[in-house]
């Protein structure tokens, strides 16, 4: 924890892995999340975590698993992607290069942010975390692309022109008080692969990328400090970036206390 503004506030680190398997992925979540757990339970500071990366193709659904059958995932193998169940909130979706994927490893109790008319208080509790999330990706998709229609929908997600084209997946978890999981954003993803499915289970509805909206390649890596900035101004944390110049997920492991 560091002291600014003479508020003590949250630290959050924030690490680029480069392209990561879903499994190894997966991995690494578990054992910060029980890094973060053990020093809660010891009572010791231990700082958040954002872990950036892209995917290898995978698709993966969350804990309605049970509405994809056997035959279903050996369909989706078949297009060259991994499958993979998962714990995370959400139906299915699709993972893989050009999308810039954010797993927030988060004790909720450690943050404090300004209160508002729909969250009086500073406390953040599992709505108002997903809340800060949306309000993370509708922060960066307008400030630095310009994408002034980006918002919310009833149907989870960031979404353009009042849910219209889905640009931002949304699938988290939070056991113990500590958030796993998180988002996918399209940078300049191969939307081939959404028409293999129906995305989070939504019907009727488009999947876009960052890309195809500005009629431009905008790449992963030039959203990575935008990300970081923006997680810092909605969650009201201290972010350290010095370990975007890239880790790889055992060197994560070790590294972040």
């Amino acid at each position: 924890m560091r002291l600014s503004g003479g508020n003590l506030r949250a630290a959050l680190k924030t690490v680029w892995l480069g392209h990561v398997s879903y499994d190894d992925g997966l991995a690494l979540q578990k054992k910060l999340v029980e890094k973060i757990f053990q020093a809660k339970t010891a009572r010791r500071p231990i700082d958040n975590v954002l872990l950036l990366l892209e995917h290898s193709p995978v698709f993966t659904v969350g804990i309605r698993e049970r509405l994809y059958t056997a035959e279903e995932e050996e369909r989706l193998r078949a297009t060259g992607a991994d499958f993979c169940r998962t714990n995370r909130g959400g139906l299915i979706t699709f993972h893989g290069p050009g999308q810039l994927v954010a797993y927030p490893i988060v004790d909720l109790a450690s943050l404090t942010v300004a209160p508002t008319a729909e969250f009086p208080t500073r406390r953040v509790g599992v709505r108002r975390f997903v809340h800060l999330v949306e309000e993370t990706l509708i922060d960066l998709l307008k400030t630095k692309h310009g994408l002034l229609t980006a918002g919310r929908s009833p149907d989870t997600g960031v979404w353009l022109d009042e849910g219209d084209r889905k640009i931002a997946a949304i699938g988290l978890s939070i056991r113990r008080g500590i958030s796993s999981h998180g988002l996918a954003l399209n940078c300049n993803t191969d939307l081939k692969w959404f028409d293999e499915i129906v995305p989070c289970g939504i019907e009727g509805k488009g999947v876009t990328s960052i890309s195809k909206e500005l009629a431009q390649d905008v790449t992963v890596e030039e959203n990575l400090l935008p990300i970081c900035e923006s997680f810092g101004r909605n969650f009201e944390v201290d972010v350290d970036t010095t370990l975007l110049t890239g880790l790889s997920a055992e060197e994560a492991a070790e590294v972040i206390s």
